[in-house]
């Protein structure tokens, strides 16, 4: 398995069978999203910076929301959640999606604005590789990102939805989570290759840069 970030919370995950691509954004972001190909898109929620799939190359199957899709032997999870912390009130709803491809289980937190109750934790069972929203302002503040680490003690995380040199908005930088889970230096990599046999034995946080 291949995983490409696109910046923001758009990863273009490559797998044996099928490609999938993540919260497609609007050039708005700063980003470029380069007409990327994928069969399937999921997506967190209803905003321009997560549901662009106008800058899709081809016409991907869309998910929008909770429930249980197998398409070409890609199990995916969608599971109900918030964007902030009042239920909703503010921003409205998220989804989390829990994705089985190439024997491991990806978790897309998406916009994710509060903690994992015990419910959620159990719902959304054993994580391999998780893609957590590190960036707080519109999502969960770096504390929160942190204690969802310890919660689900992925093998790999990788952060996503934070500030970079192109993005337009208002989000923290990627150190302040780094500095949260004491790391002092760490490389960023062009992309992920990993299958289930190569899985760290804990968990390490991967950095990836934007392509």
């Amino acid at each position: 398995m291949d995983i490409t970030w696109l910046g923001h919370s758009c990863f273009v995950v490559k797998g044996k069978e099928k490609t999938i691509i993540t919260d497609p954004y609007h050039p708005d972001l700063g980003y470029h999203l380069g007409k990327p190909e994928a069969e399937i898109a999921i997506l967190s929620h209803s905003h321009p910076g997560h549901s662009y799939v106008e800058g899709l190359a081809n016409e991907p199957k869309q998910i929008r929301s909770p429930g249980e899709y197998e398409i070409g032997g890609i199990f995916i999870t969608g599971i109900g959640s918030f964007h902030d912390n009042r239920k909703g009130e503010l921003r409205g709803r998220n989804t989390i999606y829990v994705i089985e491809m190439d024997g491991m289980n990806l978790c897309h937190l998406g916009d994710l604005g509060h903690p994992l109750s015990p419910q959620l934790v159990e719902e959304l069972g054993d994580i391999d590789i998780l893609f957590l929203p590190v960036g707080e302002v519109s999502t969960i503040p770096v504390d929160t990102a942190a204690e969802i680490v310890r919660q689900l003690a992925p093998p790999i995380v990788i952060p996503m939805h934070y500030k970079t040199e192109v993005f337009k908005g208002d989000l923290s930088p990627v150190d302040k989570f780094l500095d949260k889970m004491r790391i002092r230096e760490l490389e960023a990599k062009p992309k992920l290759s990993v299958t289930s046999s190569t899985l760290p034995g804990s968990t390490q946080i991967v950095v990836l840069n934007y392509a």
